[in-house]
């Protein structure tokens, strides 16, 4: 257990005591053991890295990417459409960035969700086990990167990068469940939750602490502190090792001041929404509100993560894109205004950025939500749960973009051509991340995810 107090009078014989200084699950000793297992692990295990960017409550399948406006009038696209680079196809109008990336992204009109119900499929799900699909690569690939100590797994909420924020939600269900997989494969929470408080101690006033990113910089001058008293010498040349592994490569990894300051604006979403410009009359004005402070700087800070060592990355902005228009949220008109301009902007900075670094095959980004939305506008102008057809998107990883994947009937209420559902978006995923022929073979892998993730079909269509 490591206590950080706000004095600095650190008593070094205790830390160097530590018996497992823990990070995401980290411990000494597992560390070593993920450092002696990476070349076993390294057959399986592809390089690649998933961002699963949960739209949580549930966006529109035909306000986003699907806006049949050659339908009636309580059907079609509630904010009209514009044209995309691919003939022939158009998106919601509130996506004028994406439209002109559409080259660079896969667009499934086919997706089907399941069911209606709120909750955070496909992200945790009875097809993953009860855990996050997070937790399942982890249980495979290891809890930590064994070259320098960062969490395979992590979840981001809007106070990851912003602390004035809320809290993750938990209402439909717990982003950090780990099913049968045990904590050391939870993901790691750097707003503060998950087994961090257990793990790391702190007694430094929330005051003080703007920024998770600043606790990692005081780790690293505790360092520094004692390597200029010859304390790590006393350590053992492992122990060492791992000490420098977690508080290096780690702080780095989750210190956005770290990057161009270009760079963060170019993917700042605070400017788009200004709280003044929602209507506070909505219950859910607050998760608007952090939604569009918060997005940009998450899918840099997971970016950031995955081009570090992290494997897989959820991102949400909590319960935002439910639309029902009632005294909770906005209709689907208003409701676009302020949740489209946000999507439409980091979506658009991440994948145009993530070329620039020459990281597109390496990072795949995944966003849909638990459920679509009816095809037919209430009487206040919203759209209720659907469950039979909901958007999905994909960008990146070496996979084939630039298509639109699937057709959904007139109405955008199923799919008219062959369903992708659940299990066809875990394969995908699952073949991004691993090597599937060799899964099976890997010693002492769970025969429950090596004969499932084997099972699952992935899209065919962007494997080709």
């Amino acid at each position: 257990m490591l206590t950080i107090h706000d004095g600095g009078d650190l008593h070094r014989r205790a830390f160097l005591q530590i018996g497992g200084l823990a990070l995401g699950g980290l411990t000494l000793p597992g560390l070593l053991a993920a450092r002696a297992l990476a070349a076993e692990r390294k057959h399986f295990v592809t390089d690649k890295s998933v961002i699963f960017l949960f739209l949580h409550g549930g966006p529109s399948q035909i306000e986003t990417f699907d806006p049949k406006m050659s339908a009636p009038a309580e059907v079609r696209s509630a904010t009209g459409e514009t044209a995309t680079r691919l003939p022939g196809v158009t998106f919601g109008a509130s996506f004028p960035k994406l439209a002109a990336l559409a080259d660079k992204l896969a667009v499934v009109r086919s997706y089907v969700p399941g069911d209606a119900a709120h909750d955070i499929k496909p992200v945790v799900c009875r097809d993953t086990f009860g855990a996050n699909l997070g937790s399942v690569y982890a249980r495979m690939a290891g809890a930590n990167n064994a070259a320098n100590g960062l969490p395979t797994n992590v979840i981001l909420y809007p106070r990851s990068v912003d602390p004035s924020t809320q809290a993750g939600t938990m209402n439909f269900g717990k982003f950090g469940a780990v099913g049968p997989f045990g904590s050391a494969c939870a993901p790691f929470d750097p707003s503060g939750g998950g087994d961090l408080r257990q793990d790391l101690r702190l007694t430094l006033p929330l005051a003080q602490l703007e920024d998770r990113r600043r606790l990692l910089s005081q780790l690293d001058q505790v360092k520094r502190g004692l390597a200029d008293v010859g304390a790590l010498e006393e350590m053992d040349r492992t122990r060492a090792q791992a000490f420098d592994a977690v508080l290096g490569g780690a702080a780095d990894a989750f210190d956005l001041s770290k990057e161009p300051g270009s760079v963060v604006a170019r993917y700042d979403t605070a400017p788009l929404v200004r709280p003044e410009n929602i209507d506070k009359k909505w219950k859910n004005y607050n998760n608007y509100v952090d939604n569009a402070k918060s997005l940009g700087r998450l899918l840099l800070l997971a970016r950031r993560l995955c081009e570090r060592g992290c494997g897989f990355v959820t991102v949400t902005t909590n319960f935002v894109w439910d639309m029902h228009a009632d005294v909770n949220n906005a209709p689907v008109a208003e409701g676009m205004r302020y949740m489209a301009p946000p999507l439409d902007h980091a979506v658009s900075a991440f994948v145009e950025d993530v070329a620039a670094r020459g990281l597109s095959e390496r990072i795949l980004l995944v966003a849909c939500g638990e459920m679509g939305r009816t095809p037919k506008l209430n009487k206040n102008g919203g759209r209720d749960h659907w469950g039979d057809l909901g958007p999905l998107l994909l960008a990146g990883g070496g996979l084939k973009m630039g298509q639109v994947i699937g057709q959904s009937n007139r109405d955008a209420s199923q799919p008219l051509s062959e369903p992708v559902r659940i299990q066809n978006l875990l394969a995908t995923i699952m073949h991004t991340l691993f090597d599937m022929g060799a899964v099976r073979l890997v010693p002492g892998a769970p025969r429950e995810i090596a004969q499932t993730m084997t099972d699952y079909e992935p899209i065919r269509a962007l494997l080709s």
